[in-house]
């Protein structure tokens, strides 16, 4: 059997950590590979080193000195090593950085030198061969995982013979240079990884004992969830649900390959496994979970019988195009055209978007700001008849506007939007509603 096991953030803040997962890993020996995070907070340091490193590089840009805010750095893999008494020349290892910081590197390899040099006292620590994500993690020019080339990669450096650490998040450009993940991207490493292995499961570990029903800074002590399948979890992840990143079952999707969220400070929680839709057991649960996010823009475009022009809803979607902004959601009707977007995406170009909306020959435009979105996932939907007119009478009773609803084909979700002002309290009713 073999094992990925990634360890987040929480996991390697400081030496205590980093014997707890000595152990977790010592006690299975499935657990083959490691894949590791930058070391994140601590008690000693208030910052996730990730968050230092990007400061470091805007104080660059800029022409601040950096010094203190990588003395900060350092003396958080300092403390680590010599806590646990390791013989890595941390010196080096950042004299190195420095060095290669003053010859212009960017920000993406800077950024990466945490994920490496926790990687480098793990690797030491548990008695691991190391390899380095630059070497096997290979991007096209688009920025996208080439399979096949990381998969080479993979075989030239790989060794059977002890267990294997590979720091996550970064990989590398077809020209060389360093490419980083969007941020929890370690965790799409570790799905890399177990892909190429063809593992048995993977397992992540952090510092919550699995996946829970609803935003635990939203409802106190939610119920966890056992199961859950790649779609819903995609679903809860998309909308705010973030104990794992949205991308991480992609890879691993075709091979049907278990995902374990599990506590690194409580590894008797069983914690939550994610599998394939169709592996996935039969719930009576209704729902699965609840997640969503606040921020939201509509778009709402007005064209008498819009639908019998061909070609008008591609020219709405060309403006949001040509200002790159991701469109969320849509909704669509006889006469009406709503777009969703981030509030944030648009305030730039508001005005020029605007206007070339007006020369598409709308009829009206409007916009609403201040929307959340609310979404219930839950693969059981589909057999509750009755469901959506459950939600609908619970935000009621408690004065919750409802401003728009969509659900999908294939009923596995209901997104609901609904002024921001409304959000916790709607999180709220509706867990009441599910699961109380």
């Amino acid at each position: 059997m073999i094992k990925v096991s990634k360890f987040g953030g929480s996991s390697l803040a400081n030496a205590k950590q980093f014997e707890k997962v000595k152990d977790i890993v010592s006690s299975d020996p499935s657990r083959k590979f490691i894949v590791n995070s930058a070391c994140g907070r601590d008690q000693g340091h208030k910052h996730k080193v990730t968050d230092l490193l990007y400061l470091s590089y805007a104080h660059i840009k800029y022409g601040v000195p950096y010094d203190i805010v990588f003395e900060n750095i350092e003396n958080v893999y300092e403390k680590i090593k010599n806590d646990l008494g390791l013989k890595l020349d941390l010196k080096k290892e950042f004299d190195a950085i420095k060095k290669n910081m003053e010859d212009g590197k960017g920000e993406d390899y800077l950024v990466s030198r945490g994920e490496y040099l926790a990687g480098l006292l793990l690797s030491e620590y548990l008695g691991a061969q190391f390899i380095d994500a630059e070497n096997i993690i290979k991007f096209d020019y688009e920025g996208n995982v080439d399979f096949d080339k990381t998969k080479e990669a993979f075989d030239k450096v790989y060794s059977k013979e002890k267990i294997t650490v590979i720091p996550g998040f970064y990989g590398q450009m077809p020209n060389g240079n360093i490419k980083v993940m969007s941020r929890g991207g370690s965790d799409v490493t570790g799905s890399i990884i177990a892909r190429l292995v063809n593992a048995d499961e993977y397992e992540n570990w952090t510092d919550v004992s699995g996946l829970l029903v609803a935003d635990p800074k939203i409802i106190d002590n939610p119920q966890s969830i056992e199961q859950i399948s790649y779609s819903e979890l995609r679903a809860l992840s998309y909308m705010g649900a973030n104990v794992l990143h949205e991308e991480t079952v992609y890879p691993i999707k075709d091979q049907k390959i278990p995902i374990h969220i599990m506590n690194t400070n409580d590894k008797t929680a069983k914690g939550t496994m994610i599998v394939s839709d169709d592996t996935a057991k039969d719930s009576t649960r209704e729902l699965t979970g609840i997640s969503g996010k606040k921020g939201f823009t509509i778009f709402n475009i007005k064209k008498t019988h819009w639908a019998t022009d061909s070609t008008y809803l591609r020219k709405v979607l060309k403006v949001f195009q040509n200002y790159k902004i991701t469109i969320e959601n849509m909704a669509i009707s006889l006469d009406d055209i709503n777009v969703v977007v981030y509030a944030s995406n648009v305030e730039k170009d508001f005005f020029n978007i605007m206007n070339e909306l007006k020369d598409t020959d709308l009829e009206d435009i409007n916009v609403v700001n201040d929307i959340a979105y609310v979404m219930l996932v839950g693969k059981n939907m589909k057999s509750k008849r009755g469901l959506l007119g459950r939600v609908g009478t619970a935000l009621g009773k408690d004065d919750i506007s409802v401003r728009t609803v969509n659900q999908g084909a294939d009923e596995l979700s209901i997104l609901i939007g609904i002024e921001n002002k409304d959000f916790e309290k709607a999180i709220k009713v509706l867990y009441k509603e599910f699961f109380k």
